[in-house]
């Protein structure tokens, strides 16, 4: 087990880096990605798993901010449907249009013809990139939803955006994956004790919190603090005063049966006035959100939460049944960090501060904190990021290569080629009658060939191994060698959405699952097992593997 991560660690102490990034969300992963594919000698740490945090959390939406129009933010609407239009553009099989079909309901406070009108601007803004919105009638309601219900409506609208096809935490760790491919190191479950700036290069005091491991020091030219809501506290172990921080917004949603058969988001507006979701994830539908201000970035699903989440989308939609606690599979629930100044955070209205983010740099000492930001901005805040650590006087020898971005066309319909001679693109499963073939190559780009590789080695590797999953042996053994699963819920949560969309008691009765462990933990599997759900452990935790030292 580990292979990769143990490779890492012993990686970590040997050198001097040009830039140290401290967090493993989507701010500290771009960043990472773009300064190794540019060229600077990187490592990038975090003292859980990569987008173990706010990055697995969210509405896995990258939208264009229409809800900031209404503020009259047209600058930030701009920029965040160019982000979005950039990242459709360079991930077309992860990052889909999707169409937000939307209720109006008589007497609310802007008129649907108004709203529909500022869907077109929209359109406009985003540079006529999608479809062309469509205004709709109770009658093309019930036509093309029947689900949702009618009553008080007088109609409604469509627009697209974007969604992610996969998960948040999955398009994460491609980015982190991408900045090992470029010489950067990583390793997850990581924590930076201490941070000192000796004059010259950065002190980094950190430990290997999965194995409780001794202390070891990392050193760095520059440091990137990329810490998410915990961004303020690493600042303060460092001694860097910021004149941005951070104020917490709790948003949580419900993962149940799905609810549509069509492949849209349903958008309506809450009891209190604020956007409310139904998105498609698969067999599954995911709704929500909430926007509760939180002292706090530790927060949890409250009893009054799923009740909110459950009695606004009971009230809206024709259900055979009303959705109850018993219908839920999964819950997700995170806080949004939105980056303020000052006092200004207490000072304005909460529901319209935005979620733009900001980079605070101290040319001096060579630090820079990546403050609130989304999914839809991270190719920004990578570029953004870089630019800055060059202006330190940081060497980038490819700086303006483009570091992001899906391989290209001819080397994705060679890699569906060859899944076509292997009887791939025939392979569905219960799950999705999505081809294996599409979604080995959305989920790993050109590290798919590995995994045909493993299936003409041994047919079995395309085998589905998990019940009630699209997850064949090949995936499994991908994940063991690349991707850094050191905990059961890595792989479960993160690497994949499994534990999203299935019952954590049946996981729990899965055979297969069993089996997977033992793949990706070998000895370890009982005692990993063991630990994901909850049952109790033997006194002494297993052994560390042994270190193989060779380069992955």
């Amino acid at each position: 087990m580990g292979t990769l991560r143990n490779t890492s660690l012993l990686k970590l102490r040997d050198r001097t880096f040009d830039v140290l990034v401290v967090g493993g969300g989507i701010n500290g992963a771009v960043a990472a990605a773009a300064l190794a594919g540019q060229g600077a000698s990187v490592a990038i740490i975090d003292r859980g798993d990569f987008a173990g945090f706010t990055s697995m959390n969210s509405s896995n939406l990258a939208w264009g901010g229409i809800k900031y129009m209404e503020t009259f933010e047209f600058g930030l609407v701009r920029k965040l449907c160019m982000s979005r239009n950039h990242l459709m553009r360079h991930y077309p099989s992860t990052v889909q249009e999707v169409r937000f079909f939307t209720t109006h309901a008589e007497g609310f406070r802007h008129s649907r013809l108004k709203l529909f009108l500022g869907t077109i601007l929209y359109w406009i803004i985003g540079n006529l990139f999608t479809r062309f919105p469509r205004i709709l009638g109770r009658d093309d309601i019930a036509r093309d939803e029947p689900t949702v219900r009618l009553e008080g409506s007088d109609g409604g609208f469509e627009y697209s955006d974007a969604y992610l096809h996969d998960n948040d935490a999955r398009f994460v760790w491609n980015f982190v994956r991408a900045a090992i491919n470029y010489g950067a190191v990583a390793a997850n479950y990581v924590e930076s004790l201490k941070t000192e700036w000796d004059g010259r290069e950065w002190v980094i005091t950190a430990r290997d919190v999965h194995k409780h491991g001794e202390p070891f020091v990392i050193r760095a030219k520059a440091l990137v603090n990329a810490c998410g809501p915990f961004a303020d506290a690493h600042n303060e172990q460092s001694r860097v005063a910021t004149p941005h921080h951070h104020v917490f917004s709790k948003g949580i949603h419900l993962i149940v049966p799905r609810i549509t058969p069509e492949k849209r988001v349903l958008t309506f507006f809450a009891d209190d006035g604020r956007l409310f979701f139904v998105i498609p994830m698969g067999a599954r539908s995911c709704i929500g959100t909430t926007d509760t201000k939180v002292d706090s970035p530790l927060t949890e699903v409250t009893a009054a939460d799923r009740q909110f989440v459950l009695e606004n989308i009971n009230k809206r939609l024709n259900l055979a049944k009303p959705l109850t606690e018993a219908d839920v599979i999964a819950e997700r629930c995170g806080v949004r960090p939105l980056v303020v100044s000052g006092g200004s955070g207490e000072q304005k209205d909460w529901m319209q501060l935005s979620r733009k983010h900001a980079i605070d740099i101290d040319a001096e000492r060579k630090h820079l904190t990546i403050f609130g930001g989304k999914l839809t901005d991270c190719l920004n805040v990578g570029d953004e990021a870089a630019a800055a650590i060059m202006g330190f006087g940081i060497e980038l020898p490819f700086m303006g290569r483009r570091w992001y971005g899906e391989p290209s066309v001819e080397v994705r319909d060679e890699f569906l080629h060859q899944a076509r001679l292997l009887g791939l693109d025939a392979m569905t499963s219960p799950a999705s009658s999505e081809p294996l073939s599409q979604r080995l190559w959305r989920r790993y780009a050109a590290e798919a060939f590995s995994v045909l590789d493993a299936i003409r080695c041994d047919p079995r590797m395309a085998e589905v191994l998990i019940e009630s999953s699209e997850y064949i042996r090949g995936e499994i053994e991908l994940a063991r060698r690349y991707e850094m699963i050191t905990k059961l819920d890595d792989f479960l949560r993160r690497r994949s959405k499994i534990s999203l969309v299935v019952r954590r008691e049946a996981l729990a009765r899965a055979p297969g699952l069993r089996e997977a462990c033992r793949i990706l933990f070998g000895d370890e599997a009982d005692y990993r097992w063991r630990e994901h759900f909850g049952e109790s452990l033997p006194v002494t935790a297993p052994p560390p593997p042994a270190v193989e030292r060779f380069v992955v």
